[in-house]
Order: C-alpha cells, then structure tokens, then sequence
C-alpha cells in the first residue's frame, strides 16, 4: 500500500503506481471533503471518486481495491475537528502555529470550534456521519482513521505528531453524542459487510449486464431523470443519486456461482437547503426501505417507498434505499 506523497517537484504520485500496488487516495479525500462543504462544480469529480476512481486505477488494469478512500487519516484534522475548525490551531506545537497544513478543507458549521449552538451542534453531527457513510458506501477500499467513530478531537491541532498526551490520547467515556455516531458507524459497515454491490471488484460499465434488470450503475437528478453531459456540468447542481444494481455485478463467488445482490439507491444532498427526491422507476414491480439517513440517523421515521414516490432530505444529507421485490 502506497502513501503516494514525497518531496519536491513532482512528489505526488497518486495513481500512478504499477499494478499490485493500492494506493492512499489523496484526491478521494480532497473532493469528497469538497462536495460535502457545498463547492460548485464537485459532482463529476465527486462521482468518480465514490466509484473506484477509475481515471486512476482502469487504465493499467487495477480494480477498485487499488484505491484507499479515506477522508482523515494520521496528520490532519480528525473528523471531528474537520467540521468544528475552519482554521488549525498548533500552539501547543511550540512553533507558532507555523506548522501543519494551512488548507484543510474544512467547514465549522459558523462558529470555530466547541460551541452550544443547537443547530451548529445538529450540522455537525449530520457531515461526520455524511463523511462515514460516503466513505464506507463507496467502491474501493475504506480507510477509517481510528477515533474518528468515536468523534475523537485534538482541539483544531492538525499535526499532533509531537503531543503524547491527552490532546491525541482516546477518550472511552463517551458521552450520548459519541455513543450515537459509533452505533451509526457500526451499522453502515454492517451494511457494507452484507452487500457485494458496495464492494464490487470490477469497475462499473454502465449497461445491463448478462441479462440484468437495469444497468449496474444509473446515475439520477434529484427528480428521477437520468442525468444528460449539461446536468453533470452545471456548478449550482449539489443532488444527485445513484442505482446500483445488484443483479449486474459480472463476478463469480468461490464456488463459480454468480454473484447476485439486491439493488440499492443513493441518494445525496449536499446543498443547505433541504431537496426532494423522487424514486425511479423500476422494471419490476417492489419497494424501498430507507437503510440509512443522515438527517434521521435512528431511522425514526423509517419509511417504504415506491416508484414515484418523493422523499425530503435536509441540508447536507445522504439517504441510502435497499429494494425489495414484491411478494
């Protein structure tokens, strides 16, 4: 596994190790943090990304597991600090706040760091999870930077390197809050877990596969349309979805039996205001039941939809629909 980062002209290397080799996805991590804090134009980039990063990897013959997604990792902000700083804040370092990475691509929800605002306080809470379920919802390999499902913080220092104390020590009393986004964090890997189709080892084609009900991968506008080259290039759009379909894989398990899953629907909304989404039409008559919401993280008001259907996320929200088929 390469961490694809050296000194000096040319020191970034990401995707262009040989095959065998994986690779720490610097650029996953750069546009996902960049659809989440609303940045126009991300959507394309964003797509690959949440996709395997074929740009990077297909060209030589690697599959998606080449690419290590990841959102925080060692150095850098936690993922709490990544949505309660705009800016680092390495004093205790002893270098005058010189070090560590002055671009961290971070958005604090109004208020720079701990605050009692109820509203910057639910904000947050909604992106770490936004973060979690993009990363472990998305082809490839997840990375998931220890103490970040436990919201662990270092109080905006982003190069901690030097600190052995409890500015980076774990912190196991947990409190509601953290409680919470570890019981989020273990159901969506249980989802990955149970699901090929989150995991696929080929990169998507587009089309139907070997008979498949629907392609293996459609890309949706908020209102069930497919998306058209004008749609993908608008830098307003901030919502989208996206089908996967489970019975479109093309692999084959130990036992030379294909591998079939159920189709799955995402759906996200990274713009402030709150967008409705229509379900798409499915050649076969079922339902959708609503697996994971952001802005109802304990699926309080779980919900069976149908095609036609309308659902409302909030602000910064991700929304994932497992099909069922009639009985």
């Amino acid at each position: 596994i390469a961490e694809p980062w050296d000194v000096g002209e040319g020191g970034y290397q990401v995707g262009n190790f040989p095959p065998l080799w994986t690779e720490w996805n610097g650029k996953y991590r750069d546009t996902v943090r960049d659809f989440w804090r609303g940045e126009p134009s991300a959507l394309p980039e964003f797509a690959s990304r949440l996709t395997g990063s074929a740009d990077l990897y297909q060209e030589d013959g690697r599959r998606p597991i080449a690419s290590i997604n990841f959102v925080t990792a060692h150095d850098g902000f936690t993922l709490n600090d990544l949505v309660s700083y705009n800016e680092k804040h390495n004093e205790a370092n002893g270098e005058d706040n010189n070090d560590g990475a002055n671009d961290n691509i971070s958005q604090n929800g109004g208020i720079e760091g701990p605050t009692d605002d109820p509203e910057v306080n639910a904000f947050r809470e909604r992106e770490k999870r936004n973060f979690l379920a993009t990363l472990l919802l998305s082809q490839g390999v997840p990375m998931i930077c220890g103490g970040d499902e436990i919201a662990r913080t270092q109080n905006g220092n982003n190069n901690a390197y030097c600190q052995d104390n409890e500015l980076t020590w774990y912190h196991w009393d947990l409190g509601e809050r953290e409680r919470s986004l570890l019981e989020f964090t273990k159901h969506v890997v249980e989802l990955r877990m149970q699901h090929p189709v989150l995991r696929r080892q080929k990169f998507f084609q587009g089309r139907k596969i070997r008979g498949a009900e629907v392609k293996d991968i459609t890309w949706f506008t908020p209102d069930a349309t497919e998306m058209t080259d004008e749609q993908w290039d608008t830098d307003w759009a901030h919502a989208l979805q996206v089908r996967y379909g489970g019975d479109a894989l093309d692999e084959f398990d130990e036992d030379g039996e294909r591998v079939k899953d159920d189709t799955m629907l995402l759906m996200l909304n990274a713009a402030e205001e709150e967008v409705t989404f229509t379900i798409p039409e499915q050649p076969i008559g079922g339902s959708w039941d609503i697996q994971v919401d952001t802005g109802d993280p304990e699926n309080k008001e779980v919900e069976r939809l149908h095609a036609g259907d309308t659902i409302t996320l909030i602000g910064r929200s991700i929304a994932l629909a497992h099909f069922d088929l009639d009985d």
